[in-house]
């Protein structure tokens, strides 16, 4: 079946195929409600998007190879904790969260206290869960100076701490560096870094970033 696009055509003028790997535009001035980044998501399955808390949409570039291979090896290492620790969910890059803003992100790794995940209804949790995480992790793409590069991750950052994460790590493989963001505070950088911990309010929980550097 050929699908074509949305674009008007003339008399005569065969319509244009769709082309699924192409990039999605939007208008400069569009700003959407959380329900309606919903019902987008919903029909563009293949794309990657969050909304910014002015209702303006953010298409993300997927990750290269080398990022995807570090963030498994991060999400396998907080699963690990999160199984032996108990009272925590792990969520990986393709969970979106509605903020208390009304952004809806995505950050590349996250955990939530069970307590707080097992409060939701089962129609929030099958939506985009409608709370900040615990914890968040992003992790920057070398040379990238999109939404995943330094300067905008710097910015959900922020977001993330204004809207209730406790502790928020972002990553920067090519510098083995790591930026802080405490509860209250601004990002704090530690370089270089081997192993990272998460303090009193993730009891136990530590990154060997030795492994997530060389994944």
């Amino acid at each position: 079946m050929t699908i074509s696009s949305c674009r008007a055509t003339s008399p005569g003028e065969a319509a244009a195929p769709f082309d699924a790997l192409a990039p999605l535009r939007f208008p400069a001035d569009l700003r959407l409600t959380p329900e309606q980044f919903a019902l987008v998501c919903a029909e563009n399955r293949e794309a990657v998007l969050e909304l910014a808390a002015d209702g303006r949409l953010i298409a993300m570039t997927p990750t290269g190879s080398e990022t995807g291979a570090r963030n498994s090896r991060l999400i396998m290492r907080l699963a690990l904790w999160a199984d032996q620790q108990g009272g925590w969910k792990v969520f990986d890059s393709s969970a979106g969260f509605r903020l208390p803003d009304g952004s809806v992100l995505s950050p590349d790794a996250s955990l939530v206290r069970l307590d707080r995940w097992e409060a939701l209804s089962t129609e929030e949790r099958r939506g985009f869960a409608p709370l900040c995480p615990d914890l968040v992790v992003e992790l920057a793409s070398p040379g990238d100076e999109g939404p995943r590069g330094v300067s905008a991750l710097r910015h959900k950052m922020a977001a993330y701490q204004a809207n209730g994460a406790r502790l928020g790590w972002l990553l920067l493989p090519e510098e083995r560096a790591v930026e802080t963001w405490a509860a209250g505070s601004e990002g704090r950088r530690q370089e270089p870094m081997e192993r990272l911990e998460a303090g009193d309010e993730f009891p136990g929980l530590s990154l060997n970033l030795v492994e997530i550097w060389e994944a």
